[in-house]
């Protein structure tokens, strides 16, 4: 109980500390907020080196099938009537989730409006990047929308919309780094990419590097503030609205994205719905819609000789940027004293309003589907397991065999590529089952890998039994099967239950995988809820709320079964009026 104590203790003098550390409680910037016009941008710099001309797109239709003459019965969606988007939570301001838990950004946004135009509903799902593409191709997603820019080699995965948005990247850099420009960055520098970006390209094939690759936005900013990596190649977008006044960062250069615009995914064999979201945004763009939104979300200057939509859309109308920024723009101010390192930790980590603000949906949303998923998954590990743990010592060998291939192909491949080839390859085939629900494949996938690692638990603890135990209880006339049942399993248990736990805490981390396959707000579990709060803000302190409830359920478990486990092998004290004891006592007098 000791290291219980010690937990609380920490636990406490964390939460105390982190209100002391927050000092007076600064408003928190909401990154999933429109920054409106003032936040207005010229045009960036050295985008001619780069800019690809009008001329040279060959993608962008010449025209679009008039909005009224589409069947929205005849777009292939995957439930009809309802455009299902795959899409990200953590890039804002073009795709995120704000601080009502609903998803939103700029390229959401403007899909919301098509899908008005259109008739149709919207549901919007989270996913990863790196399998959105092939989500959208296999028909989990009807629409991908992650600020994707177009390149011939994801052509030949998805089809795209006519473009809705520019692509140029960001090169940002610690404040004070000697990486003055694109041209400064060489072998042996730390360039950050989000792995599976078109800046990862870049980087690889235009600048002929070696980027580190990270999974996230958040992740690779959080690293470069603490000086981890040397320079981030980031989409503007996410540059512009992840950098916040103040932090120890600066975008120093821009460059015009090589590859084309901006656009949605579509399924390569779904051409009626890429008309239609052709049509739908050529609508969007005559009325007004794009303009305002675009000055909302995004208000920065385009560059010459580009618009949205196709050839034949009408130019947007939308203010002087160039103008604002300049009216907007600030002396610059003197450069901040740099931070001690206790006082970037406390930044970080230690807002306490952001604790306060996380913990309500860590506990209604995060906890309920964190323990629904681990759960299921645990029950279906362990029936499986125990099925394979028997078959794998059985005397026969078409049990065996079977049990060992599974165990080591379970065992053998990368929790996040068995959730994705379940995912991706049976959701198609059940989707009809499952009405399109990550739950039931997430949960499929989690009890199927858990099982792999139980059945060899289990089958170290049987084999663990002395032979003693079962020639004793055939010699009394046990079957085989009774005696296994009744005798050594039993036993074999008992011995492996604290490793059972390890395992079943294990199987509660890995929940947090199931993000892959794709979940609406309400199905995020507990390090997702932390993740876009981390988003919308900047700040590590959500994911630290949400490894705090992590400790609350795996600490107890452990212990728990630590007493269990020792009970178990100490047996219970005798009591005063114990038959056998007086029997004993009486013999000795």
């Amino acid at each position: 109980m000791s290291f219980c104590r010690t937990l609380a203790v920490a636990l406490i003098a964390l939460l105390v500390g982190s209100i002391g550390m927050a000092g007076p409680a600064a408003a928190q910037v909401d990154q999933c907020a429109p920054p409106g016009i003032k936040s207005a941008s010229a045009l960036p710099t050295n985008l001619a080196t780069a800019a690809t001309g009008p001329e040279e797109d060959r993608y962008t239709t010449a025209t679009v099938q008039p909005l009224e003459s589409i069947d929205v019965t005849a777009l292939g969606l995957s439930e009809p009537g309802t455009l299902t988007v795959g899409t990200l939570s953590d890039a804002p301001p073009s795709i995120c989730i704000d601080s009502a838990g609903q998803f939103t950004g700029f390229d959401n946004e403007l899909l919301r409006a098509i899908a008005e135009k259109l008739g149709l509903r919207i549901n919007f799902v989270g996913t990863e990047f790196s399998g959105l593409l092939a989500q959208v191709a296999s028909r989990r997603f009807d629409v991908g929308s992650s600020s994707i820019t177009t390149t011939d080699a994801r052509r030949r995965t998805v089809g795209f919309t006519n473009g809705y948005d520019f692509g140029y990247f960001s090169l940002v850099v610690p404040t004070g780094s000697p990486i003055t420009g694109f041209e400064k960055l060489a072998a042996g520098q730390r360039i950050g990419v989000v792995q599976g970006t078109v800046q990862e390209a870049y980087v690889i094939d235009t600048l002929g590097l070696d980027p580190v690759k990270f999974p996230d936005y958040n992740t690779v900013y959080a690293s470069l503030k603490t000086r981890q990596i040397d320079a981030w190649v980031a989409p503007s977008q996410q540059a512009s609205g992840t950098v916040q006044p103040g932090d120890p960062a600066e975008i120093i250069e821009n460059t015009f994205s090589l590859d084309n615009f901006v656009a949605w995914a579509v399924a390569n064999d779904n051409p009626p719905l890429i008309n239609a979201l052709n049509s739908g945004l050529d609508a969007i763009i005559a009325d007004g819609t794009w303009s305002r939104l675009y000055t909302d979300w995004v208000p920065r200057a385009l560059p010459p000789g580009w618009k949205p939509g196709s050839k034949a859309a009408p130019a947007p109308q939308l203010p002087d940027f160039d103008a604002i920024a300049a009216e907007n723009q600030e002396a610059p101010s003197a450069a901040a004293a740099p931070k001690s390192t206790l006082s970037q930790l406390a930044a970080a980590f230690g807002n306490w309003e952001l604790y306060k603000q996380a913990v309500p949906d860590l506990f209604k949303t995060g906890l309920p589907n964190t323990l629904i998923l681990t759960v299921s998954a645990a029950v279906i590990g362990l029936t499986l397991g125990m099925a394979l743990a028997v078959a794998g010592i059985s005397r026969h060998r078409w049990l065996r065999w079977p049990a060992r291939v599974y165990t080591d192909i379970f065992r053998g491949l990368p929790e996040v590529v068995i959730i994705l080839l379940i995912g991706l390859g049976l959701g198609p085939v059940v989707g009809g089952l499952t009405g399109n629900n990550p739950y039931p494949l997430g949960i499929a996938a989690l009890g199927l890998m858990a099982a792999a690692y139980v059945g060899e638990i289990f089958r170290s603890g049987i084999q663990s039994v002395e032979s003693g135990q079962m020639e004793a209880s055939r010699a009394l006339g046990f079957s085989y099967s009774s005696s296994m049942r009744l005798v050594v399993i039993p036993q074999g248990i008992r011995r492996v239950l604290p490793a059972l736990m390890n395992q079943f805490i294990s199987l509660l981390k890995a929940s947090s995988l199931v993000y892959f396959l794709g979940l609406i707000a309400t199905q995020r579990e507990l390090f997702q809820v932390g993740r876009d709060l981390n988003a919308q803000t900047g700040n590590l302190s959500p994911l630290v709320a949400a490894g705090i409830f992590y400790l609350l359920l795996t600490v107890p478990l452990t212990h728990l079964v630590n007493y269990i486990d020792g009970r178990l092998r100490r047996g219970n004290k005798p009591a005063a009026e114990d038959p056998l004891e007086l029997s004993r006592t009486q013999e000795m007098i």
